[in-house]
């Protein structure tokens, strides 16, 4: 059975997968691409890390603070990218990444 951090982790991990792949999506449709490729790469590697984040909390890995350490780092860097960008779906991801990222840093404690 989870315990209540563990579930509220991985809500947080879906809601972050969720605006880092609505911000890939949205990034791709701006006018200067290329000016978001740094965003676009972190949004797919965000996305997947939070993706299997929750995974493994679900099913209790063994190797979940490993992998929940490394969903934090990514976060942060995805997070901080979407800062520097005005879009709203940008602001939206990096609000999302950084929260997920302390949530995730407060459950592997």
């Amino acid at each position: 059975m989870l315990q209540e951090n563990d579930q509220k982790c991985i809500d947080e991990c879906l809601k972050c997968m969720q605006a880092c792949n609505l911000c890939y999506d949205a990034c791709l449709k701006e006018d200067n691409v290329k000016m978001m490729a740094s965003c676009i790469r972190l949004n797919r590697e965000c996305a997947d890390i939070c993706s299997f984040a929750a995974e493994a909390m679900s099913r209790n890995s063994e190797f979940v603070k490993h992998i929940c350490g490394m969903c934090v780092e990514i976060c942060q860097t995805c997070g901080a990218e979407c800062d520097k960008h005005k879009a709203t779906h940008c602001q939206e991801c990096a609000e999302a990444c950084h929260e997920c990222a302390e949530t995730c840093q407060k459950m592997i404690g």
